[in-house]
């Protein structure tokens, strides 16, 4: 009884008594741990107009198109007004994303046998090979490569801290969800930046390697793990199922509150019948957070880089880059605010997203925007309704999930925004191609 008891001590609990640093280190360390997973898939969607270029250029049989195509505002032929790449930057996207989607499906249902700490190593390993193959690029498929060696590793990542999140206080999804949003703005605003002032897209992507080992760092160093958690050994059930059972009998109570009891779902693996009850119940958080994201990137890598000005001080480049940034910067204020307010009606805030896809798809069509700044307000906008979509569906998630299937739970859902992401990558390839054909 007494190990039991040890077992399922709540998080804040365990905090209280081994100091107030545990918990400061927990939720600093789930910060930077969703800082980092999320850093070189933002990189690669803001790298996203560079790579194609870049490979535009670095295929091009002669020398004189490569200045029609680098800067509109050094002279363009083409008589489209979009400016548009020979292939959209929703290529990017979908070899960003697919890879997510694959592992976010297949994943949940068997990542429990691979511990923690080889998932984390695993994840870091293929975000730093992520950033080598696409500085290092010499062909666009070494380009898509590196982008789906980072698309695997913020996919492993995100699925597997999000279920990593049940052995803490649930104050760290509130950390992890502002660390996510702070990887938008820091990835795509040092990009941005750094290739402003004249370093090239190259260099840029290899001062970026230093990400993959603070992941590192943030999750062996900075963390305070509870015992139960299933760190290099795969987690082991049947030795404490007698105890926890005799222990959620004391604290029933407790559970009948609702309260958070990380540990109690190691009273045995969940059943494949089991698990499908769980995916049924997770639909009405899935299929909302997936609209947001299909509205939210198919305005991204749909229709940002044909909303064009070409008589502003920025260059096509650069104004798609701050599109990206301004994008980033709503969902750090979203995805941070749960402290402050939680929002449970999820499909407001997709309906509202759509609108805002209608509006711009609008405006692309028909020049009705005087200029950038209105578009950076609306993807401002844009950025705080995505970031409020998903801090607040995995904290309701997390919330109204029993202990037993909550670990489950957060994993599965994951894939809601990866499978909206997806749609809208395929989604923005007729737009682009009827576009550019004006």
């Amino acid at each position: 009884m007494e190990q039991a008891a040890s077992v399922n001590v709540d998080p804040a609990q365990r905090a209280d008594s081994d100091g107030s640093c545990s918990k400061w280190r927990d939720w600093t360390g789930f910060w930077l741990l969703g800082l980092c997973n999320n850093f070189a898939y933002v990189v690669m969607l803001s790298a996203a107009h560079d790579i194609l270029k870049q490979q535009e250029s670095a295929n091009a049989t002669s020398p004189t198109p490569a200045p029609l195509t680098v800067d509109v505002q050094a002279g363009n032929s083409s008589s489209s007004p979009y400016d548009c790449n020979p292939v959209s930057t929703a290529a990017v996207l979908l070899a960003d994303i697919l890879p997510t989607l694959v592992i976010k499906l297949a994943a949940p249902c068997v990542i429990h046998k691979l511990p923690y700490g080889f998932r984390v190593l695993f994840c870091a390993l293929m975000a730093a090979t992520s950033f080598l193959l696409v500085s290092f690029s010499s062909a666009m498929w070494m380009s898509i490569l590196g982008v789906v060696f980072a698309s695997v590793s913020a996919g492993l990542g995100e699925l597997s801290f999000l279920s990593l999140t049940v052995y803490f206080s649930r104050d760290v999804l509130g950390a992890w969800g502002s660390g996510t949003g702070g990887a938008g703005v820091a990835g795509a605003f040092l990009y941005s930046g750094l290739t402003q002032v004249g370093l090239s897209p190259q260099v840029t992507l290899q001062i970026m390697l230093v990400v993959p080992f603070a992941l590192l760092i943030s999750y062996f160093f900075l963390l305070d793990p509870p015992p139960t958690l299933p760190q290099w050994r795969e987690k082991q059930y049947a030795a404490v199922v007698s105890e926890e059972r005799q222990q959620l009998m004391d604290d029933s109570e407790e559970e009948e509150q609702g309260e958070s009891t990380p540990g109690t779902g190691s009273s045995g693996p969940l059943t494949p019948k089991e698990k499908l009850h769980v995916i049924r119940g997770l639909m009405r958080f899935v299929f909302p957070l997936a609209l947001v994201y299909f509205a939210e990137y198919f305005i991204n890598q749909g229709l940002m880089e044909l909303l064009y000005f070409p008589n502003v001080f920025l260059s096509h480049a650069e104004q798609y880059r701050w599109y990206q940034t301004l994008y980033q910067v709503g969902v750090l204020v979203s995805r941070s605010s749960l402290c402050c307010i939680k929002i449970r009606k999820l499909w407001a805030l997709s309906l509202l997203q759509v609108v805002n896809a209608l509006l711009l798809l609008l405006a692309v069509r028909f020049h009705f925007l005087p200029n950038p700044w209105a578009v950076f307000a609306i993807i401002l906008y844009e950025g705080l309704l995505g970031g409020a979509a998903y801090v607040n569906t995995f904290y309701f998630i997390s919330k109204e999930s029993e202990d037993r299937h909550r670990e489950f739970a957060m994993a599965a859902a994951s894939v809601g925004d990866s499978l909206g992401i997806a749609l809208a990558g395929l989604a923005a390839f007729p737009v682009h191609r009827y576009f550019c054909s004006l």
